[in-house]
């Protein structure tokens, strides 16, 4: 999502899957990937129909679901989930199985500080503050705190608000400001970004000097809906092929940066694991 911007399964039938009315067909099938509509007209590749996840078959995305994440969901990430998926702009959450990956991330790690860089509603926040100790911190910075009072409630209702220092402004300058102080220099575990994709390089930058030494940096939506994979020329929105650019490249970036060992998996919109080294 950008700082507050880019961010269901159904019941889990046992129907033969049928393409959306969006048409993502992926590269890894063989074929030239759109993100167009029947009707012929180029749609944004997020958006409220989105099912948040690269599987291409809704079928098995619901049994992971109900099979795997919702059974195991923690009932204050539910709630803050059904709240938040009846905004206008609801698609934005990070969805469950992304949620539960970072939660068991956190709690192997024995992760105590962490960063948020781009909120939302706080999903991701929520996850991270039931799994960090009582005494944790995390830092959660958004250009606003609007979506993030819609969810607040239901964090303060699950007993760990008092682990959230939410800052609200552009992320670069509050991360200088912890910069700053001497003290923040490595001194935080994990760092989750999900905002504006042409600053993930400068966040990179930032974090790499406040994540400790085997600590680890995430970054959501570094697949685009698959849009990487498309050729150049593949029928995207303006909007659409300016993130991609900018996702193409970051990519590239970490492929290449020797400061970190990193992963890309395909979970959600895929994310991306640096674990710093150096």
């Amino acid at each position: 999502m950008p700082m507050s911007c880019e961010h269901s399964a159904a019941s889990g039938s046992a129907t033969t899957w049928a393409p959306p009315a969006v048409v993502r067909v992926m590269v890894a099938q063989g074929a030239r990937s759109t993100a167009m509509a029947a009707d012929g007209e180029v749609k944004n590749i997020h958006t409220n129909d989105s099912t948040k996840t690269l599987l291409k078959n809704e079928a098995l995305y619901e049994y992971m679901l109900n099979t795997m994440v919702y059974p195991r969901e923690n009932e204050h990430l539910r709630e803050l989930r059904h709240i938040t998926e009846q905004h206008a702009y609801g698609f934005m959450l990070s969805p469950p199985d992304e949620e539960q990956l970072l939660s068991l991330l956190l709690k192997v790690m024995g992760a105590r500080n962490t960063i948020e860089v781009g909120v939302f509603t706080g999903g991701s926040v929520l996850a991270a503050a039931l799994a960090i100790p009582d005494d944790g911190r995390i830092v959660a910075i958004d250009v606003s705190r609007e979506y993030y009072d819609l969810g607040r409630p239901v964090i303060e209702k699950a007993g760990v608000a008092h682990k959230v220092d939410f800052r609200e402004g552009p992320a670069l300058g509050h991360l200088d400001a912890l910069l700053a102080d001497e003290g923040n220099a490595g001194a935080f575990d994990f760092a989750f970004v999900d905002a504006d994709k042409g600053n993930y390089g400068n966040y990179h930058e930032q974090l790499l000097r406040l994540v400790r030494v085997g600590g680890v940096i995430a970054y959501d939506n570094t697949l685009w809906g698959g849009s990487v994979a498309m050729p150049d020329d593949a029928p995207l929105t303006e909007k659409d092929r300016e993130v991609r650019e900018a996702i193409r490249a970051f990519n590239a970036r970490i492929a290449a940066d020797t400061r970190v060992e990193a992963v890309q998996l395909p979970v959600a919109d895929g994310i991306t694991l640096c674990r710093r080294v150096v």
